[in-house]
């Protein structure tokens, strides 16, 4: 039986040489949605003599020609985000409306990326000799091995393959096996477009066998991945190995400093609607909610009732808030963490359960009272607990909040513009919203301090990772 999710390789749809896959999973009911396919290591060489073609295809493209595929890809996107979005929901979970607006920001992205490429240029001096000149070429890096999560499957895919198509590189794919379909979409339209079918790939397989061998490949010269800080490292110390330059986006773990001097009612409001997106399993949300004594209880009390009133179901129901969780690891994983807490001390004032027993829901979940030694202050949940915690000394709540090893993204609630700027300045994280939790738009470059990675993706810099640079003297 042929895959539902294929492999795509050199424009073929296919399944892997094996036949190998597994299944994918709705996660609001566990049922299957179909088989994914497996790529062999006879599969991954063959991406890999296709992407080395595909190369010198889609460098031979001009700059702007380049864009305009990319701008056409993009309008396709948008113009199909209904179905793609239906799409999204059913292997992820997200609400429907969350879902399309992934994909339009998957379409912003591979736009954006087209523009900044007919925008590549060198420059020229003279030298310190009469008769001498110097030229700084910019050239693509070369074929990019790329490595994307489930949380956001398509717009995390979509960083990539516009920040690399639109450098002239070639790319290999592998999204998660979890959630294929929005990332065999995406390429469908850069293909549709006029991209060169030898120019992209997407792959699937046991991860770390094809992690391995992609980065160790000498065909591949760049190495780019989403995800946690774990597998971070290992995929960083494999690619520095093999001296490839790699960028990660890895885990975050946000402090969210909540100051006496705002209406604690409508920053509880803005938090609870951040906090509970994607069934907070987004890196950059909001996570240890430092809340200043002066308001502690009002702010408490009415996100408790957010988090009581949410309404929980299938992503595809349309009076749905909350989604289901991605898998059942991750509801394993609430459970564990809402279970040490509540042994250390801690009080659940709303959820802290599994809802139901048909798919993976857990209830939108706030703690008081959790005690610092507690697992949930230390590890990136990636769900949706909110461990609210009192705060009197600024000093003290500042050494908490940059104490970990994470430094993606931290938020300030505060209408003092004098503190606000000294807790901007203070606080050690790549991401820093101020009366705002953001998502990442294009335009702006995106990237985490200390262990939650290095790099940046987007921004008039979407280009820079998967670019070299040559210097030419000339006489």
């Amino acid at each position: 039986m042929k895959s539902t999710f294929p492999l795509v390789i050199d424009g073929y749809w296919r399944d892997g040489a094996d036949g190998s896959g597994e299944d994918v999973l709705n996660p609001a009911t566990g049922d299957s949605l179909g088989q994914v396919a497996h790529a062999s290591r006879a599969d991954l060489d063959e991406a890999l003599a296709a992407a080395t073609r595909g190369l010198r295809e889609w460098g031979a493209v001009s700059p702007w020609e380049r864009g305009r595929i990319l701008k056409a890809a993009a309008d396709r996107l948008r113009a199909d985000a209904g179905a793609i979005a239906r799409t999204l929901t059913l292997e992820q979970g997200k609400p429907l409306g969350e879902a399309k607006v992934e994909v339009i920001r998957s379409a912003e992205f591979v736009e954006w990326a087209g523009e900044q490429g007919r925008r590549v240029a060198g420059r020229t001096f003279l030298g310190r000799d009469v008769g001498n000149r110097i030229e700084i070429e910019t050239h693509p890096v070369g074929v990019v091995a790329a490595f994307t999560p489930w949380n956001f499957p398509m717009a995390l895919a979509a960083k990539k393959f516009a920040g690399a198509l639109g450098a002239g590189c070639s790319i290999i794919c592998k999204p998660s096996e979890e959630t294929p379909g929005s990332a065999l979409a995406l390429v469908k339209a850069l293909l549709d477009s006029g991209v060169p079918k030898a120019a992209v790939a997407v792959v699937f397989g046991v991860p770390h066998e094809v992690s391995s061998y992609l980065i160790s490949a000498p065909q591949v010269s760049k190495v780019t991945f989403t995800g946690s800080i774990p597998v971070g490292k290992m995929l960083a110390a494999a690619a520095g190995h093999a001296m490839k330059p790699i960028t990660v986006e890895l885990g975050g773990h946000a402090p969210t400093i909540v100051c006496g001097d705002v209406d604690p009612e409508k920053a509880a409001d803005v938090l609870a609607q951040r906090k509970f997106a994607n069934a907070r399993q987004i890196c950059l949300s909001p996570t240890r909610f430092f809340v200043e004594d002066a308001i502690g209880e009002r702010f408490t009390a009415r996100f408790v009732e957010h988090a009581k009133a949410w309404r929980v179901g299938d992503g595809l129901d349309p009076r749905t808030q909350m989604g289901p969780l991605a898998n059942a690891r991750r509801v394993e994983a609430m459970a564990r963490l809402v279970a040490d807490a509540v042994d250390h001390g801690a009080t659940v004032a709303s959820g802290g359960a599994r809802l139901g027993n048909r798919g993976f829901f857990f209830a939108p979940t706030v703690m008081t009272d959790v005690p610092d030694e507690t697992e949930i202050l230390h590890s990136e949940p990636f769900g949706p607990l909110a461990p609210i915690l009192p705060f009197k000394d600024e000093e003290a709540m500042l050494k908490k909040a940059n104490g970990l090893e994470y430094g993606l993204s931290a938020y300030v609630f505060t209408g003092d513009e004098t503190r606000r700027n000294r807790l901007k300045d203070a606080l050690q994280f790549g991401t820093v919203g101020l009366n705002d939790v953001p998502s990442h738009p294009p335009e702006a470059p995106l990237g985490g301090w200390k262990e939650s990675g290095y790099g940046t993706e987007g921004g008039i810099e979407i280009l820079t990772p998967y670019q070299k640079t040559k210097f030419v003297s000339a006489r």
